[in-house]
């Protein structure tokens, strides 16, 4: 997804590789909005069969499809669990809602900021109105990216950190002890990672879904440390792009990229770039959900753990991590379909099963956050026990138009087709009055 999507995770997961194909569960059969009276010849199924959309980044990004089973097993309930690669996942859901073809339940993105957006597409009556219990699984303050006049058309999956994911030993191989505490220690361990053959950090940089992820997570220290309501002072005119600390993010992106903190080819870098490099241990981080510790730790035998963006001088660490995916039942499909989906939404909102998913995905228990916290996650433990991070920004943006001008303008940052002012100007164009 983008950002997501985010991506991925979106899911917006920044990794990807080409997933051909679908996976199908139980022997159903494919449809969006369709019925099957599939499942166990032994264990007859208890609901309709219905059809689930995912992103997954590659043959091991496959959680979702394992929760599936799993509610199959327990229940004989045929799912049909259809992947897309995380790239082309958003264009994939709203080119088949506007089609009238898409899938009974998919993963969305909370709020306004993409096109695959909780609030944008119950706006435009592609979603089914969920029940209490969905509604119980929203983080409190965040209501508004999921509920439209106190309904709820979407219920969020997991807390999902994004950082840098961190290569400790690739680092100690170059002569860096530990991860950078500020701003300006990441740039003399720029300057050692090079002098080691190494960058300190890859960046997908032809990819505006990662070249977004990074400014967002720059953003955390530099804007919503000090000013959490940023968004809403946006909203009200109160402020600009160009009149914030976001001109700090985009200067400090320059500043990594004339320093050669990015990989060699940084503009044209894409989701292999950031498997290769991770993997093949010639970039020691990388802006991605904290979740791709785990899948690209489990693929290589890395030991990776999570790092907040460091903050300048005179700055408190901060972090980003909100519940950037969200389950959603399609408003077209059969009423048989969206009962039995909405049943299986109230069995992975439960305490047992989310915390059951945190474990199997990499992500965070959305209903009990800092408890049995993965071991990737504990350098940002403390933040994510005392509240210290900001939900991805762009979530609660008026519209997919700013994201894109963020990421396409980091992008020209990059390649030295755009300045600073160009990109905010941008922004603030994209945002509206």
């Amino acid at each position: 997804m983008s950002q997501l999507s985010n991506n991925r995770h979106f899911r917006w997961s920044l990794l990807a590789a080409p997933v051909a194909g679908v996976l199908i569960l139980a022997g159903c059969s494919g449809g969006g909005g369709g019925t099957d009276d599939g499942g166990s010849t032994e264990e007859p199924a208890t609901g309709a069969g219905f059809s689930l959309m995912v992103a997954q980044a590659n043959d091991a990004d496959d959680y979702y499809a394992q929760l599936a089973e799993q509610y199959t097993e327990e229940t004989g309930t045929a799912i049909e669990v259809i992947p897309y690669p995380s790239d082309a996942y958003n264009t994939q859901v709203t080119t088949q809602l506007q089609a009238g073809n898409a899938a009974d339940v998919m993963i969305l993105s909370p709020g306004t900021g993409q096109a695959i957006s909780v609030i944008t597409l119950a706006e435009a009556d592609f979603l089914e109105p969920l029940n209490d219990a969905s509604a119980g699984v929203i983080p409190a303050g965040s209501e508004g990216q999921y509920q439209i006049d106190g309904e709820t058309f979407a219920q969020p999956v997991a807390l999902a950190p994004v950082g840098l994911v961190w290569n400790q030993a690739g680092a100690t191989e170059v002569g860096i002890d530990e991860f950078p505490t500020t701003y300006e220690d990441l740039l003399t361990a720029c300057a050692t990672a090079r002098e080691g053959g190494k960058s300190f950090t890859v960046l997908a940089g032809s990819l505006p879904p990662n070249t977004g992820l990074m400014a967002q997570l720059i953003s955390a220290t530099r804007v919503y440390a000090e000013t959490p309501d940023w968004n809403e002072q946006r909203a009200a005119g109160d402020t600009t792009f160009a009149d914030s600390e976001w001109r700090q993010v985009l200067e400090d992106i320059s500043e990594l990229n004339d320093e050669g903190c990015f990989q060699d080819g940084a503009a044209g870098g894409t989701f292999d770039s950031i498997t290769q490099g991770v993997g093949g241990g010639t970039s020691l981080s990388a802006a991605v959900p904290g979740s791709a510790a785990s899948s690209i730790g489990e693929a290589t035998g890395l030991d990776l753990n999570i790092q907040a963006f460091p903050p300048a001088e005179g700055q408190e660490p901060f972090t980003v991590t909100s519940a950037n995916y969200a389950w959603a039942i399609n408003a077209a499909s059969d009423d048989a379909v969206k009962a039995s989906a909405q049943e299986f939404l109230d069995w992975a909102g439960s305490p047992e099963q989310t915390a059951a998913f945190a474990e199997l995905s990499g992500f965070v228990d959305i209903l009990a956050p800092t408890d049995n916290l993965a071991p990737a996650y504990e350098p940002i433990g403390e933040l994510l026990e005392t509240g210290a991070f900001v939900g991805l920004p762009n979530s609660s943006w008026p519209n997919p138009g700013v994201y894109d001008a963020l990421g396409a303008g980091v992008q020209g940052l990059l390649t030295g087709q755009k300045t600073v002012d160009q990109v905010l100007d941008e922004m603030d164009a994209a945002w509206g009055e």
